[in-house]
């Protein structure tokens, strides 16, 4: 059964992670549904993205090898055999890498602020709940207002550090860490293909940082059941073993790698309005849900 509940969690981290739905809402929701019915837990969460991520660096891998290797070549001011700057500092793509840089501090900083709480507090369902539907608003008002005029090539330092702080409030289960910057990223005028190309981008520090390192937390310090009785509770043991783990990220990757391709086309030609609705009505849902007690916070 935990081999079934992996390929479950996993297919659900694929198709969630990149719509603006918020993928951690999802697993920790799905997993109350399950056999086992627990929280897959947080440090499951992180690493698992770490197969939906690598799916981003697939799909953008030609992006993301230019922006890193002019980035370089714009730090270190590379010259030709001229004498000529080979890549100016105010290259598009390199100040693309700096605003990559910019925007995964604020999560990166609050991650390490906010840590014991992203693991235990924030994973409560009320909570859940009331991010999906507040922010599933937010992102419809966003998406209502927001102009369309604005491309990557328009990105400021003050921008960047909006998208940053945007994104930081996924650590936050039922935000979303695409909806959250994609959101703002519409508030601010940008395209809605624009505003998801960044989020993808802006994510790879962040999600690889947070996942690796919990796969070397979940490595150095395995959390067993006797770990914590001998402890008195001090660690919580996680649902899944390694091998459960690593389906589900081979899954995610397969998954999400799809996803990626149905987004960007999808919102050439659509606006966000079937992700509101959809997250409002699992909010009311999980809601009532939880109010009646059919299933525990």
């Amino acid at each position: 059964m935990q081999f079934f509940d992996a390929i479950i969690l996993g297919i659900v981290q694929g198709l969630t992670e990149f719509l603006p739905i918020s993928s951690s809402a999802h697993l920790r929701i799905v997993g109350q549904f399950l056999p086992g019915a627990q929280d897959p837990g947080a440090a499951f969460t992180a690493i698992t993205q770490l197969g939906t991520e690598t799916a981003v660096l697939v799909y953008f891998w030609k992006d993301i090898v230019r922006i890193v290797s002019r980035w370089w070549l714009a730090l270190f001011a590379f010259r030709d055999a001229a004498g000529a700057v080979r890549v100016p500092r105010n290259d598009p793509d390199a100040r693309m890498g700096w605003f990559i840089i910019l925007g995964s501090v604020p999560i990166v900083a609050l991650g390490l602020l906010f840590q014991d709480e992203i693991e235990t507090t924030f994973r409560s369902l009320w909570i859940v709940a009331f991010t999906l539907i507040g922010f599933g608003v937010l992102l419809g008002i966003a998406d209502y207002v927001g102009r369309q005029n604005r491309a990557l090539k328009d990105l400021t330092v003050g921008h960047g550090i909006v998208y940053g702080f945007a994104q930081a409030l996924a650590l936050i289960p039922g935000v979303s860490r695409s909806g959250g910057t994609i959101t703002a990223g519409r508030f601010l005028g940008y395209s809605r293909e624009a505003a998801a190309r960044y989020s993808f981008l802006l994510a790879i520090p962040a999600v690889f940082g947070s996942g690796l390192y919990q796969l070397y937390k979940v490595v150095k310090e395995p959390c067993t059941q006797a770990v914590a009785d001998a402890t008195g509770g001090a660690c919580t043991p996680e649902a899944f073993g390694a091998l459960e783990t690593a389906l589900a990220t081979v899954i995610a990757f397969g998954i999400g790698l799809a996803v990626i391709a149905f987004l960007l086309r999808y919102i050439s030609k659509h606006s966000f309005l079937p992700f509101v609705i959809y997250r409002v009505l699992l909010g009311l849902v999980l809601i009532v849900l939880l109010a009646t007690g059919t299933i525990p916070a």
